[in-house]
């Protein structure tokens, strides 16, 4: 099959504001994530197949954070060796500094904070991987999504918001679940490990500290539940701003043309404003967390260290037992700071990740027939005899407004059908609905007698090639684009094909010929150039049922003609429905339907509807008086 998509170089509005889809209301300010919970919830799901290897990374944390916790307790036994050495030098008791001891408790600590070290680098590189492996699957998800996604959706989205859920929203989740996951991690074997040696030294002490825990959690909950709604837009306009740039960059050459500049700037920065606006406020806020977080254990330090002294003074507490405490109150205030920190970082992952989540929750196609015809063929070769009927088909893209009203028609195998009209008759949508690009609201489509729903799309598009007025060429060789149409044809039956859509001759005169690169807006061949690969990619994939949607508009006029002759070879022996608003191509087609909103208002041969003097004839005859008057 080779199947020609409409292009996208061409602006589709300024913006979001042009109606489409999910980006294209805009955002309510202030928007919160609907359900965090939820979204969280999801995203665990994708940690559930890496059980074994978050055992792992729980199991080196913990050996990382014990190894770290239990330093300072030993640290303290060198200084209460080393304050007891120095009172009996001051006391004269004889008992000197034990610099022995000292250096073996050092020599502890340090095997102690490289092993901790050592299992720490682990633990990162494990989560690094699994939170690359996650980021993979997200993106093979909306890939796979893609795919099953009907035609209405991207009709009614912006290109830039879909693209922004794969980049950016991906990214983030990818960024914020390595720093985040492996921290949560940690801190929280930190807080209880340090916790318990806090108790082993002094109770009392204990509860101290522990008072400024409810300040601290106060504190996070208040700036979390004002940030949270900045986090949710800066992501949303992140995509808006990601859409407009794709969208204007695609269509610069119109815009520059209709002198939308400025009208595209304005917009820009409105969607820029609002995105500062969102991320300064978002940043800010999570910003204040770390500092107040400090200053709240701060005070707690302060309250700890007084007491410690008191302590001491009274001979209940060992002055190594002291520094050793202190030192933990700095290890548990800075993992609660750094739990509060990650809960703002998961503000932004749960952002990103909602957005993520509803692409993917996205209504997909109608499903496939349950049991599905079998073609008589091998995969992707065409093998139906190509009669087409339509049987009373309505069809409206909002089923609330129809704009095909009772279409029917028979086709037989090899003719060719002209559908004319005037603009918005529902020419194009006929083709769609053929294809099962839609499904019809009623009625049905007939391929050799078939319902073409119980075809699966692939089967049913494989019997299809398609030329349509609006071209489509990748970023790659022109052998290659026209290889599109067949992937598995030879370098020989490739040129075969270009010669003839008469494609041959004005490659050769390019550099490189069929291996010369197009570049991505296939801007440096012409368009007249463009419209002939196409046709060679539908001559190349030899379908049995041709739909030609004004595919010699943008050639020129002796061009056309060469274009008309190797069309009308193509033709020979395939059913070929053929849109056109140039009558005089369409002069040998079997049947001409002519359509008007909707419904169709004459049919017959071209001899047969100029005689009836009709809809046809008038639109034919003011062709030719509008070329006698230029």
């Amino acid at each position: 099959m080779s199947m020609q998509t409409r292009s996208n170089n061409r602006p589709q509005g300024f913006g979001p504001g042009s109606g489409r889809g999910p980006g294209g209301h805009g955002m309510m300010q202030g928007e919160k994530a609907r359900d965090f919970k939820g979204t969280m919830r999801k995203l665990l799901q994708y940690l559930r197949m890496y059980r074994g290897q978050l055992l792992v990374v729980v199991l080196f944390a913990i050996g990382a954070t014990a190894f770290n916790t239990i330093g300072p307790k030993i640290l303290g036994q060198a200084t209460t060796k080393l304050f007891q050495g120095v009172m009996g030098q001051i006391s004269g008791s004889g008992q000197g500094i034990d610099f022995t001891f000292i250096g073996n408790i050092l020599i502890q600590v340090s095997l102690l904070y490289v092993l901790s070290a050592l299992f720490g680098y682990v633990q990162g590189w494990i989560m690094t991987g699994i939170t690359a492996r996650i980021s993979y699957q997200f993106r093979k998800d909306i890939a796979d999504k893609i795919n099953r996604m009907p035609l209405r959706y991207f009709d009614g989205t912006n290109h830039g918001e879909v693209l922004s859920r794969i980049t950016n929203d991906v990214d983030t989740i990818s960024q914020t679940m390595n720093q985040s996951l492996s921290q949560i991690i940690s801190s929280f074997v930190a807080v209880v490990g340090t916790l318990i040696m806090m108790l082993s030294i002094s109770v009392t002490m204990t509860l101290v500290a522990l008072l400024v825990i409810p300040l601290s959690l106060a504190f996070t909950g208040f700036i979390i539940s004002r940030s949270q709604k900045y986090f949710k837009q800066q992501q949303d306009y992140l995509g808006h701003v990601n859409g407009h740039v794709e969208e204007m960059y695609g269509g610069h050459v119109v815009m520059k043309a209709f002198n939308g500049e400025a009208r595209s700037v304005e917009i820009f920065d409105k969607f820029n404003d609002t995105l500062y606006d969102s991320a300064w406020k978002s940043q800010f806020l999570s910003g204040l967390m770390m500092p107040m977080m400090n200053f709240i254990g701060n005070l707690g330090y302060v309250a700890v260290t007084i007491l410690g002294g008191y302590l001491a003074v009274r001979g209940t507490l060992q002055v190594g037992d002291i520094q050793a405490f202190i030192q933990y109150v700095r290890q548990f205030t800075q993992p609660i700071s750094q739990l509060a920190n990650t809960t703002n970082v998961l503000q932004q992952t749960a952002a990103a990740a909602e957005r993520v989540f509803e692409f993917l929750n996205e209504a997909e196609e109608v499903p496939e027939a349950a049991v599905p015809v079998q073609l008589p063929c091998k995969e992707g070769v065409a093998c139906v005899d190509g009669a087409v009927e339509f049987e009373h088909v309505h069809f409206g893209y909002n089923p609330e407004k129809v704009i095909i009203n009772d279409f029917s028609a028979s086709v037989q195998p090899g003719q060719r059908i002209a559908i004319v009209g005037k603009t918005g008759a529902g020419k194009t949508t006929m083709v769609k609905l053929l294809m099962r690009f839609y499904d019809v609201n009623d009625g049905a489509i007939l391929i050799d007698g078939i319902n073409i729903k119980d075809f699966t799309r692939r089967d049913l598009r494989s019997q299809f090639g398609m030329v349509l007025q609006d071209t489509w060429l990748y970023n790659g060789t022109i052998m290659e684009n026209i290889r599109y149409g067949r992937p598995d044809a030879s370098d020989e039956e490739v040129i075969a094909a270009a010669r003839a859509a008469h494609v041959d001759h004005f490659v050769h005169t390019l550099p490189d010929g069929y291996n010369m690169i197009l570049n991505e807006e296939a801007s440096n061949v012409s368009q007249g150039q463009k419209q002939l690969l196409t046709i060679a990619r539908a001559v190349l994939a030899d379908p049995r049922i041709l739909i030609l949607d004004e595919a010699t508009s943008s050639v020129d006029t002796r061009t056309e003609v060469l274009i008309q002759k190797a069309m009308n070879n193509l033709m020979k022996g395939r059913t070929s429905f053929i849109i056109a608003h140039r009558l005089s191509t369409i002069r040998d087609a079997d049947l001409i339907l002519v359509m008007q909103d909707g419904d169709i208002v004459e049919q017959g041969s071209h001899k047969e509807l100029l005689a009836k003097g009709g809809s046809y004839a008038g639109m034919y005859n003011s062709q030719f008086e509008g070329a006698v008057v230029a």
